[in-house]
């Protein structure tokens, strides 16, 4: 094995560990360092890591609470190495494979749900016409804006 893929193995451990740990919903870990940690729900965790790290984000190990096709297309596009989801959605999955993301789940589910569990979660629903993953971003942050400013 070499030390490289030692390392990212290294880097996806530690990343679920203080994730389950500290209760958060999203941290990234790149080269045995935690560089993002958040508690935001839905993919606004996501949002702030790319503004926050922007290129840094490329090639970390990713471990994040739940993982639709929204939060796959914006870890698709931010290049990152690897991704334990604790949930993830088909769509979720289908994404990362289609972009080469090794992906470790507890859950696997037909789709995410909104907060009273109910209806399709707004993300993944949304997400479904988002066909780039260059284009996911100022997509999927152009949503969230526009949902916050209607509540």
């Amino acid at each position: 094995m070499s030390i490289l893929v030692a390392e990212e193995m290294r880097d996806l451990e530690l990343a679920k560990e203080i994730l389950k740990q500290k209760n958060l919903s999203l941290v990234i870990v790149k080269e045995g360092e935690t560089v993002f940690e958040s508690r935001s729900s839905g993919i606004r965790g996501l949002l702030q890591a790319i503004e926050k790290l922007e290129e840094r984000l490329s090639a970390s190990s990713v471990a994040d609470r739940v993982v639709g096709r929204a939060a796959a297309l914006l870890l698709a596009y931010s290049h990152v190495n690897e991704l334990y989801a604790a949930t993830l959605s088909d769509g979720g999955l289908k994404v990362l494979e289609e972009n080469s993301i090794p992906v470790e789940h507890d859950h696997l589910v037909p789709k995410i749900l909104d907060k009273e569990g109910k209806n399709i979660c707004p993300f993944e629903k949304f997400s479904i016409t988002i066909n780039s993953v260059d284009e996911a971003y100022n997509q999927l942050k152009a949503f969230t804006e526009n949902l916050r400013r209607n509540q």
